[in-house]
């Protein structure tokens, strides 16, 4: 998936993340951000792989997601592996 179309993705999930009353206060409450952070931190790709790594940990959080914005269930993953970060994960 080429950068620039997974940050498009990274975008729907933020939207879709900060527009969610259950879940922002959670993803809030993990990276111990404020709604401020939200709109200061929208721009860079690490925090937007942040948000996308929140979401793909729970299957009906991709469920919701990709429903609400129209994707397949495996391109918010695909998409946090197209933005920084990815290349340093290490299953042990």
């Amino acid at each position: 998936m080429h950068r620039e179309h997974a940050q498009t993705i990274a975008y729907q999930a933020l939207g879709w993340l900060a527009g969610n009353e259950e879940l922002c206060p959670i993803f809030l409450g993990s990276t111990g951000g404020s709604v401020e952070d939200l709109q200061e931190s929208a721009t860079d790709p690490a925090f937007l792989a942040s948000v996308l790594e929140f979401i793909t940990m729970d299957d009906q959080w991709v469920i919701a997601f990709c429903d609400t914005a129209g994707l397949t269930y495996d391109q918010p993953l695909q998409a946090r592996y197209a933005l920084p970060g990815a290349e340093n994960v290490q299953w042990t």
